[in-house]
């Protein structure tokens, strides 16, 4: 029993194909989505090898189990595709640590304060962090007096998610986007994510582009080419006229 549940859940990854296929008779479905009846195996793979295609085992629990003529490659390239475009327009939430100490200045809490807010406006978690040193330790209130500082300075944009708890010598707490900012970054994302669909890759563009350069550098390079046999056969009737011996003078008042 716990074989054939490892199996069916192997067939669920990758479909038989061809002559992986073990029953004896299969319903088959057409490539165009029609439907071709029961018949036997091998009948249905000479109607699948006709086309030029695969006979694909699609519901291998049926009885007879359904099969469909298709092409296996092209159908496993689009769902790894779909898989990827799906992957893209998830929104990966990741959580980001920002330090403090109980002993910062004004303008350092305020540049941390500015990257927590792009954090949590990005869609992401912070970990807000104080670090003691030395006999710091001995006055944790000035540390949940910071942490509470930092969450009154982000209630628009976040909430807590974790309120502040000491770890050894470190004290801290979790913020994360309230749901409206939440909401704004997954839209940002799946935006983003649909532009990428629309858009050819750069390196498209990069080959479309270098494709008029090529052809003008070899036009100029032909150009060039093309001029050279004219040159050298000027020069080679220079050489010659050079070469030629000169007529041989006449002597003054005498007719040749």
């Amino acid at each position: 029993m716990l074989r054939d549940q490892r199996s069916s859940r192997g067939q669920s990854r990758d479909q038989r194909t061809n002559r992986r296929i073990r029953a004896r008779e299969v319903r088959v479905i057409g490539s165009g989505g029609e439907q071709l009846g029961v018949m036997p195996l091998e009948a249905a793979l000479e109607k699948s090898r006709s086309e030029g295609l695969d006979l694909v085992e699609i519901s291998p629990m049926a009885s007879p189990p359904v099969c469909k003529i298709m092409d296996y490659g092209k159908f496993k390239y689009e769902e790894k595709k779909k898989a990827s475009e799906a992957k893209r327009a998830q929104v990966v939430v990741h959580l980001k640590e920002v330090k403090l100490r109980p002993k910062t200045e004004d303008h350092d809490y305020d540049f941390k304060v500015r990257n927590t807010r792009r954090f949590i406006e990005e869609g992401d978690k912070a970990k807000v962090v104080i670090q003691f040193r030395g006999r710091e330790i001995t006055h944790k209130e000035q540390g949940t007096a910071i942490l509470d500082d930092v969450a009154k300075d982000l209630k628009d944009v976040a909430v807590v998610e974790q309120p502040p708890r000491m770890e050894g010598r470190l004290m801290f707490m979790i913020l994360a986007p309230n749901p409206k900012v939440a909401q704004r970054a997954r839209e940002q994302v799946r935006a983003a994510a649909a532009e990428a669909k629309r858009s050819p890759p750069p390196s498209a563009e990069k080959a479309s582009a270098e494709k008029p350069a090529a052809a003008a550098s070899a036009e100029k390079t032909a150009a060039p080419a093309a001029e050279k046999p004219a040159a050298t056969s000027s020069s080679t009737t220079t050489e010659e006229n050079a070469s030629a011996p000169a007529p041989a003078s006449t002597p003054a008042g005498t007719t040749p």
